[in-house]
């Protein structure tokens, strides 16, 4: 992935990329494979707040991969928690009757 127009990023933040890959296997003449596509996933990274997945609203050139972050990027991000301000219940309670 090339960079294109970042400077809508606060200086301490940056966008990185993850590929992931969603695979399935297959049956062919020759036996079994596995058939793999590429999934890009990119992230905005800013010191002390969680990163945030930007994947849908960026404006990624197919042709070239150039990357421009919007003006408006974070109002149309939504809020984040840091894992360790996730509550997780570890029990389903039945309701009383």
């Amino acid at each position: 992935m090339s960079h294109g127009s970042t400077h809508d990023l606060p200086k301490e933040c940056r966008i990185s990329e993850i590929m992931q890959y969603i695979c399935t296997p297959q049956r062919g003449a020759f036996g079994p494979s596995v058939h793999c596509t590429p999934v890009p996933r990119l992230f905005r990274i800013c010191p002390n707040i969680p990163a945030v997945e930007v994947t849908r609203v960026l404006n990624i050139d197919l042709a070239t991969g150039d990357v421009a972050v919007p003006k408006d990027l974070s109002s149309q991000l939504p809020t984040g928690k840091a894992w360790c301000d996730v509550v997780k219940h570890d029990k389903i309670q039945e309701p009383k009757s």
